[in-house]
């Protein structure tokens, strides 16, 4: 692999299992144990869902993706290598398998299509100490950060939902309501920066229209607020789904734009919490398909790690 350039595919990271909930959650806050209510409620909520598959879904996104450079540049040109920020396997491993394939340069990818120094700064972090583990005489390292209007990207949501639309029965398909969500966040923190706002409401904006939505047809919501007494971003899903029965409607489609693979957000958060909420209001719900391993979402990494390769040669 000499002269390989590496890549590190990096998430946050995810308790595969409830058994794993206490020592994930003391991982996200910094090594202190979690509020046992706050455990026994998420170690709950993996039970009911029986497990996450982040993990082993990124894995096969960093398999998928290396199986497409190998076929746009040949095997040896690259080398991906995945890495969690809060559970195994971890980005230091990834770092040091990229470390004993010889490679001579890194990128680190993060999946999140909206970058914010702040909310990312984990993971340059995590990358950096790693390299300078493993890398004592230095690598060039380049970091992707917003990749929000990614062609491809944008093209994996708008064809979800597309074929979500058209599943739905013919009466519901030309008049349901559209809900594309993302990650809520404290307000504080998007006080501090608040173009990551402006880059996801570009992301949605582009997957509408992408889609063919009317602006009069979709409405923007937050999700998957945190436990914490803090002012989070609003308006929450749950809270649009009254006036949309109050409007006549029947059915609800929710599209989350910022999520790349299935996990405890989505699988019960959207799959369980937001489709009680919707069924109690007298609407079915429905959700697109999340990017996961579809071809057209591995274009979008591959376009992206190699436009911050050639970044990074360019650097020299």
């Amino acid at each position: 692999m000499s002269g390989a350039t590496g890549v590190v595919l990096m998430t946050f990271g995810s308790a595969q299992t409830a058994a794993d909930v206490p020592a994930y959650m003391s991982s996200v806050r910094g090594g202190r144990p979690a509020d046992p209510a706050l455990v026994a409620e998420f170690t709950r909520r993996y039970e009911l869902i029986g497990f996450s598959p982040l993990v082993r879904i990124t894995m096969a996104q960093g398999q998928a993706l290396q199986e497409l450079l190998d076929a746009r540049h040949g095997a040896g040109r690259f080398r991906v290598e995945v890495g969690m920020l809060h559970s195994e396997p971890t980005i230091d491993a990834a770092v040091q398998r990229l470390a004993a394939a010889h490679v001579t340069s890194v990128v680190g990818l993060i999946l999140s299509p909206q970058w914010s120094p702040l909310i990312m700064g984990g993971y340059r972090r995590a990358l950096d100490a790693a390299v300078a583990a493993h890398f004592p005489a230095g690598i060039a390292i380049v970091v992707a950060e917003e990749w929000h209007l990614e062609p491809a990207f944008i093209d994996t949501l708008a064809t979800g939902v597309r074929e979500a639309l058209d599943a739905l029965p013919a009466g519901a398909r030309d008049s349901v309501p559209v809900l594309l969500t993302a990650h809520s966040l404290p307000k504080v923190v998007v006080d501090r920066e608040p173009q990551y706002l402006d880059q996801l409401m570009e992301t949605v904006r582009a997957v509408a229209a992408a889609a063919g939505l009317d602006d009069a047809r979709w409405q923007f919501a937050y999700q998957s607020a945190g436990h914490t007494p803090e002012e989070w971003l609003k308006p929450d899903l749950k809270d649009l789904l009254p006036g949309l029965k109050a409007a006549g409607h029947t059915d609800v489609l929710v599209v989350p734009v910022q999520f790349l693979a299935d996990h405890l957000e989505i699988l019960f958060d959207i799959d369980v919490a937001a489709r009680e909420e919707a069924e109690s209001e007298g609407l079915r719900f429905h959700r697109i398909r999340l990017p996961n391993t579809t071809p057209r979402f591995i274009e979008a990494l591959a376009a992206v790690v190699e436009r911050e390769a050639a970044v990074g040669a360019s650097r020299g």
